[in-house]
Formats: structure tokens, C-alpha cells, sequence
């Protein structure tokens, strides 16, 4: 019998992508009543993080490394023929909040990008 555990998926996204940036689920529930309430039809969140890494050698020897962390959250609100989205290029809770209060006046006026 094996002792390795498997790490459920939404497990690995609240470590990564919530804890590490001071969020909960919760939020993120509280944030899509907020925006219902507001005569929106349809409000969807979204969240990303990528990691890259790269390493370059030369004759079997590293000669240089990076390593890059991107990550952010974008939130859309539909209302009627209208959309509004919102971006922010980090994923703490000051830009989370920030992002779901623009996309509540935004869905009420004509299809609209915006980024905070």
C-alpha cells in the first residue's frame, strides 16, 4: 500500500492562488453577490498564475537560469447585450476587491475593457 497521497485540484488552487495572496473562497462568493445584485445576468470569475523556468547551457554546463512567477485575476459581468471586464496583474486582495467593484457600473453601460 502506497503512502503518497494525490493533492485534490481545488486544494492546490487555495494554497497557490488563495492563501498565498490572503484570500478565501468565500470572497470570492461575496464578490459574485455583490455584482448579482446589480442587475447583472451573468458574472464570472477568473484567476492565473504561471510559472516559468528556463535554463541555458552550454557545453553540458548552466550558464544561466530565471525563473518567473505571473499571475492575476479578471472578472466579467454580463447585463443584457452589455460586458464588462476587469484585470489586475496581481492576485491580492486589495486588487481583487478593487476589480469586482469597477465591473458592477461598467456592465450597466455599453461593452467595456478596463484594467485596474
Amino acid at each position: 500500500m502506497s503512502t503518497h497521497t494525490q493533492t485534490h485540484p481545488t486544494s492546490l488552487v487555495e494554497q497557490q492562488l488563495l492563501h498565498s495572496n490572503q484570500l478565501a473562497t468565500p470572497d470570492f462568493s461575496q464578490a459574485l453577490s455583490i455584482i448579482g445584485q446589480h442587475h447583472v445576468d451573468y458574472a464570472d470569475i477568473y484567476c492565473q498564475r504561471t510559472a516559468y523556468e528556463s535554463w541555458h547551457l552550454e557545453e553540458s554546463m548552466v550558464k544561466s537560469g530565471s525563473f518567473q512567477i505571473e499571475q492575476g485575476v479578471g472578472v466579467r459581468a454580463v447585463s443584457g447585450e452589455k460586458t464588462a471586464f476587469a484585470y489586475a496583474d496581481n492576485l491580492d486582495a486589495k486588487a481583487w476587491w478593487m476589480l469586482h467593484k469597477q465591473c458592477v457600473p461598467l456592465a450597466k453601460r455599453a461593452s467595456i475593457s478596463t484594467s485596474a
